[in-house]
């Protein structure tokens, strides 16, 4: 009893865990630049031209569709604009892009298709007089990787169909006085940033999606569909053999077979070399796909509550029990092992499928899906080979009962509470306001007292029998459950113990909420969004400045501002000791048009600055020599670096150390 209370204590710690890869630090002080593009024309016919652009991308770089995805926050889409009102030529439907089908990123938690190694773009145009015509083709995109993206560029090519020529960049654009003086004016003049590098750690972990896997299959095996298989299956392989060493071998290769059973279910998406989302991961921002799951998870809910079941059709696992008996064998007991998989469908499907939802990245996807299915699968396989072991131990089992029945319901309630997050996406995505954050905190909370209350015995279901009596397991989960719904009721508040940094990622964010929030910086901090401003406001005050160099698609920024900002002492430091200069690189609204000015790159090329986030963009580029989201700077009033600057930094400690290294400094140097 008290291994099912640790169990279920460890399903509910799943949902608080994210099975992604876990980044510290920050890149080196360099510019990042994974992406080029090339242009041609091939004449199609007599009026028809077809234009190509074909982008080559670093390894581990994505360049993302042209399709909007449907999140809050989002990464930027690859726009394609050309000139043909002005050059009097006809599109030909619309830019078409590679084929593919969308896949988990980690960096946004969310489906989206995005493109790697190369993709090519094509556009047909149809001309009259091709000899008049110069097509100016404009590119507008972002890349990312697993931990950052960067700040969004546009490419642009100059296309003469009657000469087959392409002239890459803004080859028409001069560089004027005021060009040179907007230019001047984004140089922030820094002392000492020449002094520093950073220095960047990856850590993939996939031994936690495995631990993931097995922590679900142990779950499977505390079910009605496999828990009673367990005695039956090594009694037949111990006692059915001809001699007890023959038994041992067949009980270990049906154990080995369940779990390359699991295994080899992964083999597909590494022959495919993605992972499809269709699957077990199509965790989609598509409305539809969000609530086709919230549906299933709910007719698996009330499943798991016993009021009726759901099976794979009978005459497969018939059709597998019939090969098993005729075959013999290895053979016939890799067919009795895929006759296991199949009969506990209606226990292992829903907790694989809500265990391994999250758990795919579009880096290593494929291997990240065998890791947990394999640990899944080892879980489950465990038993029969232990037991046939050691069939002493078959002793001390608990006895099949009700005490299955109330794992499944337990599970029912989780069911439940994963479907609300599903139609809590598509609420998101739609905005329609149904499921503030509030909302969907006090439908959890409700589902934890109905899950309390069947604990305790004050509610039954179908399978319950009458007057059971409440086992210290029971007990001990529910109490369990009593404190997560406790820990819950703060996040309905409007305070800052509303912040429930265990569940981050799964409650919608702090700011869909039915309350009104006070200022449009993170967790109500007043930030300036123009440097200029803000450093005028922090020689007006003698404070040092934190820049912080961010973007409305910047995944980890959110995490940074929600789990790290958020610490009472980091959130105090930043709000009363620092003057706060949030700058958005990817902000698409124009600058004034006397604001707007080409800034001349090093390499030759020019760069319209058009919107703020090209400003602010180019600001970081040209200061800091890094183009990375989220990234961070400590300055004094005179533009004196105070420490290095770092990027996205989990550790709120570490984080914390690093704010107060820079007031010490600060301070030192006010004093001198």
């Amino acid at each position: 009893m008290k291994l099912k209370a640790l169990l279920l204590l460890l399903f509910f710690s799943i949902f608080q865990l994210q099975a992604q890869v876990f980044e510290t630090g920050a890149n080196n002080l360099q510019i990042e630049d994974p992406i080029s593009w090339e242009a041609s024309v091939e004449k199609q016919s007599d009026s028809i031209y077809r234009l190509t652009f074909t982008a080559s991308l670093e390894d581990g770089w994505h360049l993302y569709s042209q399709k909007e995805a449907d999140i809050d926050i989002a990464p930027i889409p690859t726009a394609f604009t050309y000139n043909n009102e002005e050059a009097g030529f006809e599109l030909v439907g619309k830019t078409e892009e590679p084929t593919a089908e969308p896949i988990y990123d980690e960096v946004f938690e969310a489906d989206i298709t995005y493109f790697e190694d190369e993709a090519i773009f094509t556009q047909d145009v149809k001309v009259n007089d091709p000899e008049s015509v110069e097509v100016v083709a404009e590119i507008y995109f972002s890349v990312c990787d697993d931990k950052q993206c960067l700040p969004p560029e546009t490419e642009r090519f100059s296309i003469s169909l009657a000469n087959n020529e392409v002239a890459e960049g803004f080859i028409n654009l001069e560089i004027s006085e005021k060009d040179k003086r907007l230019t001047q004016a984004l140089n922030a003049n820094l002392k000492g940033l020449e002094d520093y590098k950073l220095d960047g750690e990856e850590d993939k972990n996939f031994g936690t999606l495995f631990l993931l896997g097995f922590v679900g299959g142990l779950l499977a095996l505390l079910t009605p569909c496999v828990f009673p298989m367990i005695p039956l299956t090594v009694s037949f392989f111990t006692k059915g053999a001809k001699n007890r060493k023959r038994g041992l071998v067949n009980a270990i290769l049906y154990g080995f077979f369940i779990f390359l059973i699991y295994v080899l279910l992964s083999l597909p998406f590494h022959l495919l070399d993605s992972v499809n989302p269709e699957i077990l991961n199509n965790i989609s921002t598509n409305v539809t796909l969000n609530i086709v799951f919230f549906v299933i998870f709910i007719i698996f809910a009330f499943s798991f509550f016993g009021y009726y079941e759901i099976t794979l059709p009978a005459s497969w696992s018939n059709k597998m029990d019939d090969k098993a008996s005729s075959i013999g064998g290895g053979i016939g007991i890799f067919f009795m092992a895929l006759t296991l998989a199949l009969v506990s469908f209606s226990c292992t499907g829903p907790i694989l499928g809500s265990l391994l939802g999250g758990s795919l990245t579009s880096d290593g996807g494929a291997m990240q899906l065998s890791m947990g299915m394999g640990g899944f699968g080892l879980a489950l396989a465990l038993p029969f080979a232990l037991f046939a072991l050691f069939p002493n131990w078959l002793n001390s089992l608990p006895k099949s009962g009700g005490w299955l029945n109330t794992v499944k319901v337990v599970l029912g309630f989780i069911e439940l509470a994963l479907a609300f997050k599903f139609l809590s996406n598509a609420d998101l995505v739609e905005h329609w306001g149904l499921l503030k954050r509030e909302i969907f905190l006090g439908i959890w909370i409700v589902l934890g007292a109905g899950l309390i209350a069947y604990l305790f015995g004050w509610i039954r279901f179908p399978h319950d029998a009458p007057n059971q009596k409440i086992s210290k397991g029971r007990l001990g989960v529910g109490i369990l459950t009593l404190l997560f719904v406790l820990y819950l009721i703060p996040g309905l508040t409007n305070t800052s113990y509303a912040n429930l940094k265990l569940l981050s990622g799964f409650p919608p964010p702090l700011f869909y909420s039915i309350y009104e929030k006070g200022t449009e910086a993170p967790l109500g901090l007043e930030a300036y969004k123009d440097w200029d401003k803000g450093l005028e406001a922090a020689r007006k005050e003698n404070k040092p400045i934190m820049i912080d160099f961010t973007g409305w698609a910047c995944v980890n920024c959110r995490k940074m501002e929600e789990q790290v900002w958020s610490e009472p002492e980091v959130f105090k430091t930043i709000s009363e000791d620092y003057i706060l200069i949030s700058l958005y690189v990817d902000d698409r609204e124009e600058l004034p048009e006397e604001e707007q000015f080409n800034y001349p790159r090093p390499n030759g090329s020019i760069k319209p600055i058009k919107t703020i986030g090209d400003k602010w963009a180019t600001f970081q580029t040209l200061n800091f020599s890094n183009n990375s989201q989220p990234f961070y700077v400590l300055l004094d009033p005179n533009l004196n670096l105070l420490k290095e600057p770092v990027g996205y930094m989990p550790d709120a400690s570490e984080y914390y150390q690093w704010l107060q290294d820079g007031l010490k400094k600060y301070r030192e140097t006010t004093k001198e």
